[in-house]
């Protein structure tokens, strides 16, 4: 059970659009690890992707089905090279920033709250 026609169409669309080329990816296949017992223990089914050119990699490991995991692999690859080359904002680094920036307006609110709490020192 692999990925849907329509899917994998898109997936080498965007990668023809970014300007990369089959010839550039190498991918190999290596034994996965975690759940899935003697299937994963006896075949290699994930896949380690890696565009020459810019030196990015991805492993992919989660399913059981190597075609599957090679799709989801290169479709990674794909976002990261995007990324990279187009310089679209990546989702995770916003996440992270938006947390950044929430954890030191509570951490200015606590100091705040702090401050107003402790008496003024007596100067006798």
């Amino acid at each position: 059970m692999g990925p849907d026609p329509k899917k994998v169409a898109a997936l080498e669309k965007k990668l023809a659009d970014l300007g990369i080329r089959e010839e550039e990816i190498t991918t190999r296949f290596i034994k996965s690890s975690g759940r899935g017992g003697q299937k994963v223990n006896k075949s290699s089914s994930a896949v380690f992707v890696r565009h020459e050119p810019t030196g990015i990699s991805v492993k992919f490991g989660k399913h059981r089905s190597q075609h599957l995991n090679r799709f989801l692999a290169l479709r990674t690859l794909a976002e990261k090279l995007e990324i990279r080359l187009r310089g679209v904002p990546d989702k995770d680094q916003e996440k992270l920033t938006r947390i950044k920036k929430q954890k030191q307006r509570r951490k200015k609110k606590a100091k705040q709250k702090t401050e107003s709490k402790t008496p003024p020192a007596d100067t006798v």
